[in-house]
């Protein structure tokens, strides 16, 4: 059976910073991190972020581009140049994957030149910048999409790679199962997390929700997917770093499990992998 990596993102560990998630992901055995790219100065600097990859042994996998409006202006203000930026950081620290938000609806000028921009990109740096689902905002049985063309990438569809989020599926009320479906083999990158169908992202740890975390990891196992599946799953709330790395333990073990690294009859040790 294939190897799919299961990747600690660095948003799991907020509001902890980013080298939280490096130390984390190398106590519990992750195949690697995705660095979400913030406030965080460690976050924005490739040396950092190396030296950090190479003291805890842990590759750097994916990046997240910042594309959140609290993060509009880390880099650059200009979304064009902020995305080639997070390009250029991932090669630099050895990342494959690049995540990236649809445009907001005010960024015309971006969201025109957005499917070449991918491309060029693509094919200039060698990476794959996989555009993520997100979902509408929703109000007192109001809904409004901040996205240009749409919230999920695959219904207009035409990108080259998608990444699929479990929790941004939950927020938008679709069904994660289908949205799969129709990025079909242009799907190379998961965000692991659950949800209830509440109106705010909620990123639940995997298997407290109401998605079909288990059955989606299940089909990508079965299918020969030959992406990465990394674990996006907000642990804020932890009273201490105890409770955060058995949380985010839990997690390690539920996306091992439904993707046929380990067994339910299996022992599981502390790192997430078999006991022996």
């Amino acid at each position: 059976m294939n190897h799919i990596p299961v990747l600690l993102s660095s948003a799991s560990v907020y509001p902890e910073k980013s080298a939280t998630a490096f130390e984390i992901a190398a106590a519990l055995g992750y195949d690697g991190v995705e660095v979400a790219v913030w406030s965080d100065p460690v976050s924005q600097d490739t040396d950092a972020l190396i030296e950090l990859s190479h003291r805890y042994g842990v590759p750097i996998m994916a990046l997240h581009s910042p594309c959140l409006i609290i993060s509009q202006r880390v880099w650059s203000r200009d979304p064009v140049t902020r995305l080639h930026l997070a390009v250029q950081a991932a090669v630099r620290v050895g990342a494959r994957i690049v995540v990236v938000h649809p445009p907001f609806r005010w960024q015309r000028d971006y969201a025109r030149g957005f499917a070449t921009q991918l491309r060029q990109l693509e094919e200039t740096y060698g990476v794959a910048v996989a555009v993520e689902n997100m979902f509408p905002l929703r109000a007192r049985a109001r809904q409004w999409c901040p996205y240009s063309v749409h919230w999920d990438p695959s219904v207009p569809g035409g990108y080259r790679h998608y990444t699929l989020d479990l929790s941004h599926a939950s927020v938008a009320q679709s069904d994660a199962l289908h949205i799969a479906d129709r990025m079909g083999a242009q799907l190379i990158h998961v965000h692991l997390g659950d949800g209830t169908g509440q109106s705010r992202d909620e990123h639940l740890l995997p298997g407290r929700g109401n998605q079909p975390c288990a059955l989606l990891l299940q089909r990508l196992a079965r299918n020969g997917f030959t992406g990465t599946v990394a674990v996006e799953a907000s642990t804020r709330f932890a009273l201490n770093c105890q409770q955060r790395e058995a949380e985010l333990a839990e997690a390690l073990r539920f996306a091992r499990l439904h993707l046929g690294v380990l067994t339910s009859a299996e022992p599981i040790s502390e790192t997430g992998f078999r006991a022996t």
